[in-house]
């Protein structure tokens, strides 16, 4: 049997516990530290699973020689120095999202990956692995829609004053880097370019409509986008709303579309009706093919899956499904959401 895979968690705040539980699902992983600034953070993160080392500083974690991987789930801003500091120790590095706050923090952690190729990096977008949006990216690819017309996320959710006032970093530009499309919207943002195969230029405008008392950045955006493809699409994204937690992601073709509600088929439509029954029976088998949900439903079920081709590109030698450079690629999209509002102006992706 291979080697077990020791990882470290950086940072044991709401999302740790699935990282956690979703390692344990895995035959040869384990937890060997829990690191946070905040020691009792840390403590009871270990003391619930397990764990048999805790620290406040994350460089007890990188000086272990034992530990072969990080998971990094700390607040946006400390990303960067953190993964750039365990690539350098020679350590594999998974990122929650956003991968960094900052462009500046993104060229750091490339340029740290380009140094260390052996190393596995990568950024957490779980629902890249949902069944339901690997079928919508199965079928662009596949020209299902015909020529692709428009595409487009909402997210309405509700994050209310007690979120930003709980942790500091929230809702500041230093720290977090901006607030509903960088830490909520970001998940469908990732979903919608991965699926359409990027954009070429966006623009998007922002506002702080309910939560003026509490952060400084945005509870509300818009934002259009030219496709690589040729489409056109858009986003739509507050969480100031008195809905908590509606994500919805449609596309639009010549030849037919298709309209996700919470992961759900509500709307499918196609000029071929035998093509049209084929997809609704694919996406009624989507259903089946979902794990047993871990932590947040909201979450997905994806980690799991994430964090299993995570160690597996470890144990390989490889790179991860989503990579650190693609995980950059649609954080850059966000920010550039906030720099086309500073500016007024359209933003190029590239």
């Amino acid at each position: 049997m291979d080697k077990p895979l020791n990882f470290g968690v950086i940072g044991c705040g709401v999302i740790a516990p699935t990282h956690v539980a979703g390692l344990a699902a895995l035959p040869g992983a384990r937890v060997t530290w829990a690191c946070d600034l905040v020691e009792e953070k840390a403590r009871a993160l270990a003391d619930k699973h397990g764990i048999p080392n805790i620290s406040v500083d994350y460089m007890d974690v990188l000086g272990d020689d034992a530990v072969d991987a990080v998971c990094v789930c700390t607040d946006h801003a400390s990303h960067a120095p953190i993964a750039v500091a365990a690539m350098n120790a020679g350590k594999h590095v998974l990122v929650e999202k956003a991968l960094a706050a900052s462009k500046d923090g993104l060229d750091a952690m490339r340029a740290a990956a380009k140094r260390h190729p052996d190393l596995a990096f990568g950024g957490v977008f779980q629902h890249r692995f949902d069944p339901e949006y690997q079928l919508l990216k199965r079928l662009v690819d596949e020209g299902a829609f015909g020529t692709i017309l428009t595409a487009g996320v909402s997210l309405r959710c509700l994050r209310a004053d007690g979120y930003y006032r709980g942790d500091p970093w929230r809702g500041t530009w230093d720290l977090e880097g901006g607030a509903v499309c960088i830490n909520q919207a970001i998940h469908f943002v990732d979903s919608l370019l991965w699926i359409m195969g990027g954009a070429r230029a966006l623009c998007g405008v922002w506002r702080n409509m309910t939560h003026q008392d509490v952060m400084e950045t945005e509870d509300t955006a818009v934002a259009m986008f030219q496709f690589k493809n040729g489409a056109v699409g858009t986003l739509e994204a507050t969480c100031g709303s008195n809905i908590k937690w509606e994500p919805t992601l449609s596309i639009h073709g010549s030849d037919g579309g298709i309209e996700l509600r919470h992961d759900k088929l509500v709307k499918s439509e196609f000029t071929d009706a035998e093509k049209a029954v084929a997809i609704q029976a694919e996406f009624a088998e989507c259903k089946e093919k979902h794990a047993a949900l871990l932590g947040k439903s909201y979450y997905g079920t994806g980690h799991v899956s994430q964090l299993a081709n995570f160690a597996a590109a470890v144990r390989e030698g490889r790179q991860p499904f989503v990579t650190g450079q693609s995980a950059a690629e649609t954080v850059e999209a966000v920010l550039s959401i906030y720099e086309s509002h500073a500016s007024g102006k359209w933003v190029d992706l590239g």
